[in-house]
């Protein structure tokens, strides 16, 4: 079957091609064995010519196990010979306690082929491919693989499976009948839909870096904007007695700010008024009485102006407003978060423009006033349905809600994201991203509660976006390289791989690379990953679909891996045009 060694380097062996041809043209991509007296090297056959067959040295067989890498070369008088069944086994995994099925290996007449569970899940994994290619439905088949095996019951696992088009709600639904202890939960962005809930983010658990996204904030100076805001929301949500005094100490201060400015008396005014709209207290208010000498002034009656354009009551006026003003009360900060509304939200805004001079500054008035209106357009969208949680929740509580379906542990949790924009989408994906990763950096016992992300179209999300400019970092960037070791991973599936940020595609320990044509994506997948030969980007050029090239870190080699088809399927079939067309 093999002609003599004729050639060996520090990573391949050439040998000669035997007389009947047709014999070796079945033996590309086959691996086979050079056998010494005292050692065993793996290759796999990459290429054959009319005289030279070229293998790529692998490994070493070690006792029952295969190592990869080769430090002993095959010597000239080595035997070659196909490898056998049994260890094929070596390559493909054991099948124990630890395993999982992946799929099935069509060059060795449907081998199974497993993989290590931690080796497979402890790292981030990459599942690209054209479209129609079988993403989702191999997607689909290893969540179906890990909840049907029969050798693991995994209770306590949560995966969050971010879906830009509803696509695995069929394909999971179902994993409840399989095992009472194991449910799914559904979220969803179309109100319309019966099942599931409709997706809902408690407002006042995004802090500075969530709102900027929100908001699509631009500059550093909209972030201190936005830092001063949610500080007031908060503040405006209490009704305690320091909070109180510090209420009445920033209107005070506020509108003392507004009386000194060069502005008529009619803008004062108007400023005045506005301030007391968004913030009053029950001492200081519109209404509240003001006492002068011999007579009392309801507070907005010390605004009447005289025709010389001026406030005859100004001294009565600044005695009663900086009454209130105590300087020891600047270092105050809340002591903890309440319930508000974006309506709320609006409200602190506006306080923070006005009071802080901001719309009247030519050089802030742009940032200001485009989170004035994004944040208007946000509260009278559609999408200000999803930021409206009906009463106060805990990020640790919020949390344990997403994980719980009808009062036990759900272990998948799908969001279907379609009925939104992509730039909300985006923010979505990235503020669950971030409260998974805050909570699970939090937690007493490192990584003991895991998380496992998988974002479908994840060139839509995982961007080299302005983040990192922005407010310092990229989300999905920070996990791909910290996650790991605090238990959250993420999965990336996507059509163009040339579209999601290099950093996270870096990070990535295991892929599952089926048919992916395009030469820009070919190209990236080349140049980005340092572990990917030249054969491996060839075979994936001409895979079947629901066939995969998977190497990394679960793979001892890498591998041709045929997925059986999910059961059920995901929602991911191409249209039936013949059908449809019919009477």
């Amino acid at each position: 079957m093999f002609g003599k060694i004729i050639y060996i380097s520090s990573t391949e062996a050439h040998v000669a091609t035997p007389q009947n041809e047709e014999q070796s043209t079945d033996l590309m991509n086959m691996h086979v064995v050079f056998e010494d007296e005292n050692k065993k090297i793996i290759g796999e056959v990459e290429d054959i010519s009319k005289d030279i067959i070229k293998i790529r040295l692998l490994g070493e067989v070690v006792g029952n196990h295969f190592l990869g890498g080769v430090i002993r070369k095959p010597t000239f008088s080595s035997k070659l010979r196909l490898i056998s069944r049994e260890e094929v086994g070596l390559l493909v995994g054991e099948d124990n306690d630890r395993s999982l099925t992946l799929g099935v290996s069509p060059l060795y007449n449907d081998y199974p082929i497993r993989v290590d569970i931690n080796d497979l899940f402890s790292s981030h994994m990459a599942i690209f491919g054209n479209s129609g290619s079988g993403k989702s439905c191999g997607v689909a088949r290893v969540l179906q693989n890990v909840f049907h095996n029969p050798k693991l019951l995994p209770y306590k696992s949560n995966f969050f499976i971010f879906d830009a088009y509803g696509e695995y709600h069929n394909a999971l639904k179902t994993v409840n009948q399989i095992n009472p202890n194991l449910n799914f939960k559904f979220y969803t962005t179309n109100v319309n839909q019966t099942e599931g809930q409709v997706l809902n983010i408690p407002i006042w658990l995004l802090d500075v870096d969530d709102m900027a996204l929100l908001l699509r904030s631009e500059s550093h100076s909209q972030l201190t904007i936005i830092e001063r805001m949610l500080k007031l929301v908060n503040i405006f949500a209490m009704d305690d007695e320091m909070s109180t005094k510090y209420k009445n100490h920033l209107i005070a201060k506020a509108i003392m700010s507004i009386l000194y400015t060069n502005q008529t008396a009619s803008s004062k005014r108007n400023d005045v008024f506005a301030i007391l709209a968004t913030c009053s207290t029950n001492e200081f208010n519109m209404e509240a009485p003001v006492q002068g000498i011999g007579y009392t002034r309801k507070f907005r009656e010390l605004f009447t102006i005289d025709t010389q354009g001026q406030f005859p009551e100004s001294i009565l006026m600044s005695e009663y407003v900086t009454s209130f003003i105590d300087e020891s009360l600047d270092k105050y900060e809340p002591t903890e978060t309440k319930f508000y509304t974006l309506e709320d939200l609006e409200k602190a805004l506006e306080f923070t423009l006005i009071s802080e001079g901001l719309l009247n500054n030519p050089e802030t008035y742009s940032d200001a006033i485009t989170l004035k209106v994004r944040l208007h357009a946000i509260t009278i969208s559609e999408n200000s349905r999803y930021l409206r949680y009906p009463n106060f929740i805990t990020m640790e509580n919020y949390i344990a809600t997403l994980v719980s379906a009808n009062g036990k542990k759900a272990q998948i949790v799908n969001f279907n994201l379609e009925d939104v924009d992509d730039w909300f989408a985006k923010v979505v994906v990235k503020i669950y991203s971030k409260m998974l990763f805050n909570f699970t950096k939090r937690l007493k016992q490192r990584a003991s509660i895991p998380f496992h992300i998988f974002v479908e179209e994840a060139h839509r999300y995982v961007q080299n976006d302005g983040d990192v400019e922005l407010i310092g970092y990229n989300i999905f960037e920070r996990i791909a390289k910290e996650g790991r070791k605090y238990g959250i991973i993420l999965n990336l599936i996507s059509q163009r791989p040339v579209e999601i940020s290099e950093t996270v595609i870096s990070q990535v320990s295991n892929f599952l690379i089926f048919k992916l044509n395009h030469p820009r994506d070919v190209e990236y997948i080349r140049k980005m990953l340092p572990n990917i030969s030249e054969e491996i980007v060839e075979k994936q050029k001409s895979l079947q679909p629901g066939t995969c090239m998977a190497f990394g870190k679960a793979f001892k080699v890498p591998m041709i891996v045929k997925m059986e088809m999910p059961d059920p399927e995901p929602s991911s079939s191409s249209c039936n045009i013949l059908e449809t067309w019919k009477v």
